[in-house]
């Protein structure tokens, strides 16, 4: 039997602490999808097409990984797509405590979903899609390149800033 995971986020922007859970996922299971969430209710940087155009050109070398953009639950995505798994990433205890409540929930309405929570590698640890639209809204001129490099996939860099 097929090993399917989904790891599912807003990704505004895709940073190199998702491209390190996403390669590391890969790794576990015969298929990944990231999925692009889309939640009605939040304000995004980037809108859905850039988002999920990131994604794509960060995990295009990776060839078990695939990428989708759904509205829905990610449950139901899950459902779609054969996928028993979840994986999260987990930064420090602030993540832990809230992405027990999502996976407690996702359980009672998907008996079947596992969560695994991976530990963020201690070079990503402070990065996040925050500070990245932190910086961009900084308007990082002449060394924005160098500075993006720290938080997000080489392959990123060109869509976040492409006039640098």
């Amino acid at each position: 039997m097929k090993k399917i995971a989904v790891f599912a986020g807003s990704f505004d922007p895709f940073t190199l602490g998702h491209l390190d859970i996403v390669r590391r996922s890969a790794s576990l299971f015969d298929e990944l999808w990231v999925l692009l969430a889309v939640n009605a209710s939040k304000k995004y940087y980037f809108d859905e097409a850039t988002r999920a155009e990131m994604v794509r050109h960060a995990v295009a070398d990776i060839s078990n990984v695939k990428v989708d953009v759904y509205d829905g639950l990610t449950v139901d995505f899950m459902k779609r797509v054969g996928a028993k798994f979840l994986v999260r990433g987990i930064r420090g205890a602030a993540d832990v405590e809230y992405e027990q409540t999502v996976a407690w929930n996702n359980k009672i309405l998907y008996p079947e979903c596992e969560t695994l929570f991976l530990s963020s590698a201690p070079e990503h640890l402070m990065v996040s899609s925050t500070v990245v639209r932190e910086l961009l809204k900084a308007e990082i001129a002449g060394e924005g390149r160098a500075k993006l490099a720290k938080y997000v996939p080489d392959a990123v860099i060109s869509l976040l800033a492409p006039n640098h």
